[in-house]
């Protein structure tokens, strides 16, 4: 299957005087709470859906979100206390978030095969495609935001999680793809092969965030 590349961009931003530096954490930090508040909603809305419809690719991408808002909770970590511009709390956090994108990875792929190899075939979920058609449009805009803030305070680990916000994005649009296809289609094995989509660009990423190369060599 072809992955969907996240954009990534360097880090370029000149390094910020101590007032703006903690204006700008402080925009990070309100940033995080406002994407927990919406993963957690989008987390509940597709594990109901996905239940109810059978579909490995919604519970999956329920799953995403879930860890997406624990990254968020992450970047709320790094930037408390004494571990604010602490290159070590900053290696952790690349590393939390690495290991959240494995985890994901690894439940999402093994059921994803076991759905295809038992046959099993998911029901149509218009709940889960209003979900997908919602989510598409609107996570890349906060990625940017996110992604604007982590490069003013040259933070890996925060651009870690705006790249974990595009992915939401990509997902929702192969999620929708796949739920489209069982819904009009009956085209049942499009579900789990939308999860293993998810699977798959979740172990690029993972993989990417554990080396620190959703970043430039600066960071």
């Amino acid at each position: 299957m072809t992955q969907l590349p996240l954009i990534q961009t360097p880090l370029v931003a000149a390094p910020l005087a101590a007032t703006e530096r903690a204006k700008v954490e402080r925009q990070a930090r309100l940033l995080a709470w406002g994407g927990i508040g919406y993963h957690f909603v989008e987390f509940a809305v597709a594990l109901v859906a996905g239940i109810a419809a059978g579909s490995i690719a919604l519970i999956g991408f329920g799953a995403d979100s879930l860890i997406e808002a624990l990254a968020g909770f992450v970047v709320l970590w790094l930037f408390t206390g004494s571990r604010v511009g602490s290159e070590r709390a900053e290696r952790r956090a690349q590393q939390l978030i690495a290991a959240s994108f494995f985890i994901l990875a690894a439940y999402v792929g093994v059921e994803s095969i076991r759905t295809l190899a038992g046959g099993h075939e998911p029901s149509p979920s218009w709940l889960g495609i209003g979900l997908a058609a919602f989510t598409a449009p609107t996570m890349p805009l906060l990625a940017h935001v996110k992604r604007g803030v982590g490069q003013k305070l040259q933070s890996a680990a925060t651009v870690n999680e705006a790249a974990q916000t595009q992915l939401c994005a990509y997902l929702s649009v192969a999620l929708l793809v796949g739920l489209l296809a069982n819904a009009l289609f009956g085209w049942w094995w499009a579900d789990p092969a939308a999860a293993l989509v998810i699977a798959s660009v979740a172990v690029r990423e993972g993989r990417e965030s554990w080396r620190g190369e959703a970043c430039c060599d600066t960071c």
